[in-house]
């Protein structure tokens, strides 16, 4: 007897075993089928589309689009050949696959598909107005984090493929705005913050420095200035209009900016200082690189220089982009960008809708406030009659790259305007090469959002 309830409690055990070994492989090929359906010969990819419905990417290949209709946002949107990694479609492959354990594979109709916040009429407008010269422009709602434009030259419609890829222009695989750039005098942005962090506004707007069109620094080192005949005497508003390195190199110097407490700022910010591991932002499975540089000594060249935008310093657009926002807002939180604003599964349902997130605090209230107004006035004072009709904040920069063989040129900045919260970073590089400014794209950029907002 005892013998026949032993055999019965193993086999219930075995039974039992066996139906949890079941269920959990069916839960396991629940699961992981859209992995394996990804990677097979069958799968039905769906679409991507912009804000108000225009495709940006045909997982059919069926449909039928006018000429470079995807060139704008070929190396940002992606698609599913392998060769770009760093792309929408690449990072979220899985939300456009028309397939369900349930389901099945739909070949026809399925209607997975991925909404995007971009606005693709304003994109392609900013794109065009690049003519024949390179560069980036991205800009994004600075209180909601939607991502209106992401356009980066050159680029490539994906609908022709490939052929001939080893004679593409550098660059035509990568979107720009992900990746580390040469700041120029947008990073001053930076330096003002961290400046007015650690000694305030009164004590900060209390000093003067002067500018000969060169300073020797502490150590032996020529700081140039663009202005070879010098700006004279200086407060921090007229050296941030005047993008004046010299009075900047003073400033780093100052017994009131120890470089330990402006090496604490910019790590708040998100820099990698002295050669550090580097991070990324992630933005829908998309990495964006984050910004670097180097401060070591105040007193030499080599740091003075990465606070003023050259030397080690390297930030990507993106990034740019979103500092603004921190001041914008007047929060010292930078709101944190997005692409995806909703996604839908193979029957049409919603599966993810985008919310709006925040960083930490990078700086405080009062520090975002300070410097919103000495952007604000540089807007009104050198760019109202560049960019008609908004009231911006903007900072400008000029890159030296390829070891001063060429220029870029940067400007970043915000519309100072509730109903029309655009927080923006534009680069065009080589810029001696055309006759395109920054000024011009930011005209283009404005216009073309505030007409199709």
């Amino acid at each position: 007897m005892k013998s026949i309830r032993r055999t019965q409690r193993i086999i219930s055990l075995i039974i039992m075993l066996f139906i949890a070994g079941m269920a959990f492989l069916v839960l396991k090929i629940n699961h992981e089928a859209d992995f394996y359906m990804m990677n097979s010969d069958t799968h039905q990819l769906g679409f991507v589309y912009d804000r108000k419905g225009d495709v940006l990417f045909d997982g059919t290949g069926q449909g039928s689009y006018p000429d470079n209709y995807f060139l704008d946002v070929g190396n940002l949107i992606g698609d599913d050949k392998g060769q770009m990694e760093n792309t929408l479609v690449a990072r979220n492959l899985q939300k456009l696959n028309n397939y369900s354990f349930s389901d099945g594979l739909k070949k026809q109709g399925g209607k997975a598909a991925i909404y995007t916040t971009l606005n693709h009429e304003a994109n392609r407008a900013v794109f065009n107005s690049f003519g024949y010269m390179e560069g980036c422009v991205s800009a994004y709602n600075y209180k909601t984090g939607e991502i209106l434009v992401c356009t980066s030259l050159p680029s490539l419609d994906v609908t022709k493929g490939y052929e001939g890829l080893e004679n593409f222009k550098s660059g035509t695989l990568l979107s720009k705005n992900l990746y580390g750039t040469v700041p120029g005098s947008t990073q001053k942005v930076s330096t003002v913050i961290s400046a007015v962090e650690i000694m305030g506004s009164a004590q900060l707007f209390s000093k003067s420095y002067t500018c000969n069109g060169k300073y020797t620094n502490k150590t032996g080192n020529d700081i140039d200035c663009h202005n070879i005949y010098g700006h004279g005497t200086q407060n921090i508003q007229e050296a941030f209009e005047n993008s004046c390195n010299p009075f900047f190199a003073q400033l780093i110097e100052d017994n009131d900016m120890p470089l330990e407490k402006v090496k604490k700022q910019y790590e708040k910010m998100g820099y990698v200082l002295n050669g550090g591991k580097p991070t990324y932002i992630d933005i829908n499975g998309i990495q964006c690189e984050t910004a670097s540089t180097t401060l070591e000594n105040s007193y030499e060249f080599r740091t003075q220089w990465g606070c003023i935008g050259q030397g080690d310093t390297l930030v990507s657009p993106i990034q740019l982009m979103m500092w603004q926002s921190a001041i914008a807002n007047g929060t010292g939180k930078m709101t944190m960008p997005y692409l995806i604003d909703h996604v839908t599964d193979l029957n049409g349902h919603e599966k993810e809708k985008a919310k709006t997130h925040y960083s930490e605090k990078l700086f405080s209230e009062s520090t975002a406030s300070t410097v919103k107004q000495i952007m604000l006035t540089n807007g009104s004072d050198r760019y109202a009659y560049l960019i008609n009709g908004y009231k911006v904040g903007v900072k400008s920069g000029t890159a030296q790259v390829d070891e001063g063989a060429k220029e870029n040129s940067l400007l970043v900045g915000f519309v100072d305007d509730p109903s029309f919260p655009i927080a923006f970073c534009i680069l065009i590089e080589d810029k001696d090469s055309g006759y395109l400014t920054t000024e011009q794209v930011a005209q283009v950029l404005l216009d073309n959002l505030k007409n199709n907002y």
